[in-house]
């Protein structure tokens, strides 16, 4: 694990640069000798298998050891596992949901110098109780049960030390990673990816920021039927005090879950997303399936609000007519809107050629339910990620103002969460009731 001997996360660059540069190195060399067997007579197949098998594992175990921004991307990439092509997604599917939820967590020593130094007053008279073993490890920090002074059971989010200076090393090294990323996810668009990437971490290491867009939902969402976001108790430098919250974790649900269970999820997915920006002011920008669970009552818990958007008048007032017109199949209209929008590059992408790229997207908007499947997603990947495909020329003119980026992402995250759930959802009723100017 790439920490020092009291736990803390080194920010060295030259260290976390060694180990980031390592990982497409290494898969240089497995690739080659690779080819070698195959030139020896054993299946191209198998040999291209066993290939991706020990890049996915060498990948992901690095970026949950690194944790910080070398995690994140990581995480990104696990919401969107159902985009891999089918040749690819047995080996990495794996590794990816691991990563969901787990990393190596810091040592109980290092945990309660961190709660000393946030509470100098004292923590153990806050909390009854305090589990010295994470219940989940993440990118930036790690959680503990513990019982509130009051006897109720409550969620402890711990900061890794030098997250922020590990966070600083990463984000120069991101573009390191390129070229495994690549052969991890073809057709992700890791430019964007980055680019949201560094505008988002630096705020996810203030607790103070990720409490106060919490509390927003939670007042937003309190007495729910469907959605429950846990109280925050108290926040202090790098430790973050919630009420607790039992569940199913969502990516269960995508491994072993009733298809009701699915379903219920990915609605209630959905709904939050599409309804925060005008009930919460804010958008959950991190749809992950860590991030959420299914409560014994039938609610989606939320757990983590490290990324948001502020969004205090709601949804952008073009959405819902870039949404019907895409939903109709309007060429024209879909054109006009990409314009005044700011999304099309110059004037080369004619209305047709942006509806024949776009069109397919709009499929779940066409139906009263409509079931996610792999094969939907990937296809979309398979269409624009080869270079000679009018889709792929299409999209190179294309582009995303650095407002809607995340918007983008977390689109692009829910999407790929619908289709890991095999989800059958009212997508077009749930964004007429939630977006304004979608008739």
């Amino acid at each position: 694990m790439d920490e020092d001997a009291q736990g803390r996360l080194s920010g060295s660059r030259l260290a976390r640069t060694a180990r980031l540069a390592a990982l497409p190195a290494a898969h240089a060399g497995r690739t080659a000798v690779g080819l070698g067997r195959r030139l020896g007579g054993r299946p191209a197949e198998a040999v291209a298998e066993q290939v991706a098998q020990r890049s996915a594992e060498q990948l992901f175990r690095t970026l949950g050891e690194l944790k910080g921004g070398a995690m994140k991307v990581g995480q990104a990439m696990s919401a969107m596992e159902a985009a891999l092509p089918d040749e690819l997604a047995g080996p990495y599917r794996d590794a990816l949901v691991r990563l969901q939820e787990a990393a190596p967590p810091m040592p109980t020593s290092t945990v309660h110098r961190v709660l000393d130094a946030s509470f100098p007053a004292g923590w153990r008279h806050l909390l009854s109780s305090f589990e010295d073993r994470p219940v989940a490890s993440a990118s930036l920090g790690q959680v503990h049960r513990a019982v509130w002074a009051d006897g109720s059971p409550v969620a402890v989010k711990v900061q890794y030390p030098g997250a922020a200076e590990a966070l600083v090393a990463d984000l120069g090294n991101l573009d390191r990673l390129a070229p495994l990323l690549r052969v991890a996810a073809p057709g992700l668009d890791l430019r964007q990816l980055f680019a949201e990437l560094r505008a988002r971490l630096v705020d996810e290491v203030d607790y103070v920021l990720e409490a106060d867009a919490q509390t927003a939902f939670a007042d937003a969402f309190r007495d729910d039927p469907d959605v429950a976001v846990p109280e925050v108790l108290v926040v202090e430098d790098r430790v973050l005090v919630t009420r607790w919250l039992d569940g199913t974790p969502l990516s269960r649900v995508i491994a072993d879950g009733t298809q009701e269970q699915r379903d219920r999820c990915g609605v209630l997915l959905l709904r939050l997303l599409l309804s925060s920006p005008s009930r919460a002011g804010r958008l959950h920008g991190d749809p992950h399936p860590g991030n959420f669970r299914l409560l014994p009552d039938g609610r989606l818990g939320v757990l983590d609000f490290g990324s948001t958007e502020a969004m205090p008048s709601g949804w952008p007032p073009r959405l819902g007519t870039l949404l019907v017109a895409l939903r109709d199949e309007d060429a024209a209209g879909l054109h006009e809107v990409a314009r005044s929008a700011g999304l099309l590059r110059g004037d080369r992408v004619t209305a047709d050629a942006l509806l024949a790229l776009l069109g397919p997207y709009g499929a779940p908007l066409r139906e009263p339910v409509h079931r996610f499947e792999r094969a939907w997603i990937s296809g979309q990947v398979r269409r624009t990620s080869d270079p000679r495909s009018a889709a792929a020329r299409a999209q190179r003119h294309l582009t995303v103002p650095a407002c809607h980026l995340l918007v983008q992402r977390v689109a692009a995250g829910l999407a790929g969460v619908l289709v890991s759930l095999g989800a059958r959802v009212p997508v077009d009723a749930e964004v007429r009731r939630w977006v304004p100017g979608y008739t």
